[in-house]
């Protein structure tokens, strides 16, 4: 079973690492724990995230389904404080935000950004903490 000592790692491709690491680092507010000529790491909201330089990565228009990946905030705070920087910072958004389920049992307020590689990524809050998983 995964711990708080736990690091879940997920690796992506880059275009071009100077864009990600302004996305991911300026915009976002993540921490770069290291860069070299073909990648760059990340802590991503306490995780690992690793982005490959992937210049040949096809350009494609994204769709949500069925790749994407982001953070679930236990927090309302915390998603609050995210979409502040996103508003301030002006970070491209794919998706605005929107309250899904609205009234049911999972109901959350999500929102969802895009990379410079056409990378989606979801960060939500479920009302019901039960939800999350």
């Amino acid at each position: 079973m995964r711990t708080s000592h736990d690091t879940f790692h997920l690796a992506i491709p880059a275009r071009d690492l100077d864009e990600t690491e302004q996305f991911y680092v300026r915009q976002l507010g993540c921490h770069l724990a290291r860069r070299y000529a073909d990648r760059i790491t990340l802590n991503f909201f306490g995780d690992q995230l690793v982005c490959h330089l992937s210049p040949d990565e096809p350009r494609r228009e994204p769709r949500l389904y069925p790749r994407h990946f982001g953070v679930t905030f236990a927090r309302r705070d915390d998603f609050d404080a995210l979409l502040r920087l996103v508003e301030i910072r002006k970070v491209p958004l794919f998706l605005p935000l929107a309250t899904r389920f609205n009234g049911t049992v999972e109901e959350h307020h999500t929102i969802v950004l895009r990379d410079p590689t056409d990378n989606l990524l979801e960060f939500k809050h479920y009302e019901d903490p039960r939800m999350m998983y």
